[in-house]
């Protein structure tokens, strides 16, 4: 297929293309400002693609000032409208368009196991989740979409905290648990939904071949940990003790509203991947570990 990926620059991104490439798919990468060889973001930057795959969308892992929740807002939701609209307008639209969402859209689920039927939890994260995937929307009988083989078929991509070599939260976590600094952030009973870059790329991709999944998809492993169990096999496979943890005030006073994101509790499991026979590369944290390390 011809594929359109915006924030194809990402730490996300740039591994899909990759493997898009190796698979055969001619990648269209779309940037926001010029880039060569790149298509840059605007209502042509589409044209021709048979697929759409949406990454864009600001760090959220800084303080939640009013700033930042406006650049948040319009780099999700705002480019979601965006979209939408652009494909709209097509004379022969993508058959699908996978954007990108996140498990914060389920709120802080306790122990309460949570698929994609589980209903929208309630906070900050929450609302801005809801609303990008919202925003992430073509009505059927829209435009020149009326015909049902014109329709496209949309996917959010229910992303959970990825561990890759080349994204922040792997980073960061490498640098203080190879030093012996690891620890559990808050109680550590908050259950913690990790997934290998590999298996989101893999998911991602997974999505756009299997006609059969739309709506929500969670891009999670299949072996959902508390916080603290993740620590100590994070810490084990480094050889490394953990005996400090981040005490949740600690986290309110340094990070914010972005604290109560890291301290939720979030038992997220993948039954529509399992469900579609996606074959996991790394179903547990071990494998995943040993890959990473």
């Amino acid at each position: 297929m011809e594929i359109a990926v915006i924030g194809a620059s990402g730490s996300i991104g740039k591994v899909l293309v990759d493997r898009l490439e190796a698979a055969g798919h001619q990648v269209i990468g779309v940037s926001r400002s010029p880039r060569e060889g790149w298509r840059e973001l605007g209502p042509e930057c589409l044209a021709g693609a048979e697929a759409v795959v949406n990454l864009a969308g600001d760090r959220i892992d800084k303080r939640w000032n009013e700033s930042n929740k406006k650049a948040f807002w319009q780099s999700r939701v705002g480019l979601a409208q965006d979209i939408s609209r652009w494909i709209e307008a097509m004379d022969t639209p993508p058959r699908v368009w996978v954007n990108a969402s996140a498990i914060g859209i389920y709120g802080d689920g306790g122990d309460q196991v949570l698929d994609e039927d589980s209903p929208v939890g309630e906070g900050y994260l929450a609302e801005l989740c809801e609303a990008w995937e919202e925003a992430a929307s073509i009505p059927a009988s829209s435009g020149k979409n009326v015909e049902e083989n014109t329709v496209t078929r949309i996917v959010h991509a229910r992303i959970g905290v990825v561990l890759g070599k080349s994204t922040m939260a792997w980073q960061r976590m490498a640098k203080v648990f190879s030093l012996g600094l690891g620890g559990r952030l808050g109680s550590g009973a908050q259950w913690f939904p990790w997934v290998h870059m590999d298996d989101v790329v893999g998911g991602l991709i997974h999505a756009l071949e299997c006609g059969e999944i739309h709506g929500a998809l969670n891009l999670v492993a299949p072996e959902p940990l508390r916080n603290r169990d993740f620590t100590q096999k994070v810490a084990r496979a480094y050889a490394k003790p953990a005996l400090f943890h981040a005490p949740a005030f600690g986290l309110k006073l340094a990070l914010g509203g972005f604290a109560t994101a890291l301290l939720a509790s979030h038992r997220v499991e993948p039954t529509r991947l399992i469900e579609a026979d996606y074959p996991f590369a790394y179903p547990t944290l071990e494998e995943a570990l040993e890959k990473l390390i």
